[in-house]
């Protein structure tokens, strides 16, 4: 299931806390940073990684 820019945001700070690596916890602090810009919008690219990162009730878990 596909879901919104923001909902995927809103949940990036857990993501960020609860990243098990460097690279997630990295991807998490920078999306949250760019995401502070007027009129940013996430990179095909990135909001693909964002949905791959969170997975809702619906599929069995939060984060991998």
């Amino acid at each position: 299931m596909n879901r919104s820019i923001e909902e995927l945001l809103w949940h990036m700070p857990t993501v960020h806390r609860m990243a098990r690596d460097e690279w997630a916890k990295g991807f998490a602090e920078s999306v949250l940073k760019q995401a502070r810009r007027r009129g940013w919008r996430p990179s095909v690219k990135q909001l693909a990684m964002m949905q791959r990162m969170f997975t809702g009730p619906d599929d069995g878990a939060l984060i991998e």
